[in-house]
């Protein structure tokens, strides 16, 4: 199949409108963050040697290449999304006839379904760092475009909740305790910081709408 990111937005609707179960949840969460990131990136270039932006201009440019990292990281998640998903239905499908055959299975299935929750928990923490590039460009980015930085404050939070559905429907089969723990943990905080920074995001943008 060909890489997501290179379809068009209709093969890339049309793939995850179908019976094929990848892509899905997981590859929507790490594109709602990479439009996100691009919404941030186009309210600096709006920002950037703009009259009455002076001040800001240095800011600007430095969230601008964080936002471009970002956007190149949550890109990348797409399809990594849909390849370790893939690898699970892969994993499955491996022979389980006798019982040395059951345990390289059982072994080989626990690897996948970490792999399979550490890509959309990847994704999740990257939209949450886009979070506080959304906030300068809201607090100083061009005024004329200050809804755009809302709505990339939007799709970030869309992205965290959405990635991290996808990892606890992974974290359901695994069976190191310790591990599910942990990112259970972190995924709680994570749930929080974005909520909170999406709040004040809207917050600043309502003022100056």
């Amino acid at each position: 199949m060909t890489k997501l990111v290179k379809q068009n937005i209709k093969m890339f609707l049309d793939e995850l409108a179908s019976n094929s179960p990848a892509p899905g949840g997981g590859s929507v969460a790490a594109l709602s963050g990479a439009l996100g990131a691009a919404l941030s990136s186009m309210v600096c270039n709006l920002t950037r040697g703009k009259q009455g932006y002076e001040n800001v201009q240095a800011e600007i440019k430095e969230i601008l290449e964080k936002s471009e990292r970002l956007r190149k990281d949550l890109t990348e998640l797409i399809d990594k999304d849909t390849d370790a998903f893939n690898e699970v239905i892969k994993t499955l499908q491996m022979p389980k006839e006798t019982e040395s055959q059951k345990e390289l299975r059982r072994q080989a299935l626990q690897t996948a379904f970490k792999q399979a929750a550490e890509v959309p928990l990847e994704t999740a923490r990257k939209c949450t760092q886009l979070l506080d590039i959304a906030r300068i460009a809201a607090e100083k980015g061009n005024k004329s475009s200050i809804s755009d930085a809302a709505v990339s404050a939007l799709m970030a939070q869309t992205g965290v909740q959405a990635a991290m559905l996808n990892v606890r429907i992974n974290l359901s089969s695994i069976k190191d305790t310790d591990y599910v723990q942990q990112v259970s943990n972190e995924l709680h905080d994570l749930l929080q910081n974005a909520m909170q920074k999406s709040a004040e995001v809207l917050g600043i943008v309502e003022k100056n709408l």
